[in-house]
């Protein structure tokens, strides 16, 4: 196929062609999390219409979708299978990173986004789980680094091509330093580990992900931090990732109130229902909002200390308000919403790991009183 063929068959409407996705991936949902398996099928499908490429500028090959429209798509797929739109989060992310450094930093990601094209790769990243600490060993070989490490919550795993990561390296000269690499998940040394058996997105395929001594080249270290600190590179993934992964868990949110809504509008009119729906209403809205926030501020801000400030609050009330709508959809379905065949308990189970993306709650709390007050954020 030729490069114009390609670029023809390319959706011109993200969202629209992610609407007419939904409804296939819709059906196979309940299944994937009866069995705790991969959604291989809605990755293949998303891979043929050329998703994993979407948010990639046009002059590398890419889609050219905007962050907004990569967003909806997200929440799109979450609304018929959380477990697709998260892990195709997940994937995201990563991309939308590279893509706004190399717009706003003039940072060396083309050719990350170029292989993305050309290989059609599928990303899958480790940094939830790692966040500022990191975890794993590197030591220092001749040509670069052997990394020992053991990676959870990695989405997309079995698809994956790519596992954007880090390992911790003790300099002689700085102390603890966070390496940033990408290592090919076919790498000699890599191995991943069926271990995804969870309360909800089980079909995320969010499974350990073990190094042993896989060799990193020096060229491969994409950057270094202080263990443990707030650094540059943490407020533009704050500012980039999280309102196109919270974006999943709207969709979520959205598809429980639909059900909700389906099932009560059978029902008699009565005060009581009225009320409960109210409440689920405004649940919802109050998700759309931080939502919507947090994506205008990654669309328009500079990363920063005052920047993440936005985007975490906006992630935990994103996470509450979402869960609060599925704890309502389900009041308002009353006993209907205790059979798995209606399909909100599934969407009570997906919601609950809105709670444990970084920054969680309480550190999120913690950071933003001690900004409020002045205090250092390391501190």
């Amino acid at each position: 196929m030729t490069d114009d063929a390609m670029t023809l068959t390319r959706p011109t409407d993200w969202t629209a062609a992610a609407e007419a996705i939904a409804a296939k991936i819709a059906l196979a949902a309940p299944l994937h999390d009866a069995d705790d398996s991969f959604v291989a099928d809605a990755y293949d499908l998303l891979k043929a219409q050329g998703f994993f490429k979407a948010h990639v500028p046009t002059e590398l090959g890419g889609g050219g979708a905007s962050y907004a429209e990569i967003c909806s798509v997200v929440r799109t797929l979450a609304r018929a299978c959380g477990s697709t739109g998260l892990a195709f989060a997940m994937h995201t992310h990563i991309v939308a990173l590279a893509v706004w450094r190399r717009a706003n930093e003039g940072a060396p990601t083309e050719g990350l986004l170029k292989r993305v094209t050309a290989e059609d790769l599928v990303l899958v990243s480790s940094g939830g789980s790692d966040w500022l600490q990191s975890a794993g060993a590197a030591e220092k070989v001749e040509g670069g680094f052997r990394v020992t490490a053991r990676k959870i919550f990695s989405s997309g795993s079995p698809a994956g091509d790519l596992l954007s990561t880090s390992a911790v390296y003790d300099d002689p000269e700085s102390g603890p330093t966070v390496l940033h690499f990408a290592a090919s998940l076919k790498a000699e040394g890599v191995k991943i580990h069926d271990t995804w058996r969870t309360l909800g997105m089980r079909g995320t395929g969010s499974n350990d992900v073990e190094f042993t001594g896989v060799f990193v080249p020096d060229a491969a270290i994409a950057g270094r931090r202080p263990q443990g600190k707030w650094h540059p590179l943490f407020h533009a993934i704050s500012m980039i990732a999280f309102p196109i992964i919270y974006s999943a868990y709207l969709g979520v949110a959205e598809y429980a109130r639909g059900k909700a809504l389906e099932v009560a509008r059978k029902k008699a009119p009565e005060e009581a229902l009225t009320l409960l729906v109210g409440e689920m209403e405004n649940a919802f809205a109050a998700a759309r909002m931080a939502v919507a926030e947090m994506i205008s501020t990654a669309e328009t801000a500079t990363p920063g200390p005052e920047t993440t400030n936005r985007t975490m609050i906006g992630r935990t009330l994103a996470a509450q308000s979402a869960i609060r709508t599925v704890e309502k959809a389900m009041e308002v379905a009353g006993g209907a919403a205790f059979y798995r065949a209606l399909g909100l308990e599934r969407a009570f189970r997906d919601v609950q790991a809105a709670r444990f993306h970084p920054l969680q709650e309480k550190p999120q709390l913690r950071y933003a009183g001690r900004l409020a007050l002045g205090l250092h954020i390391d501190g």
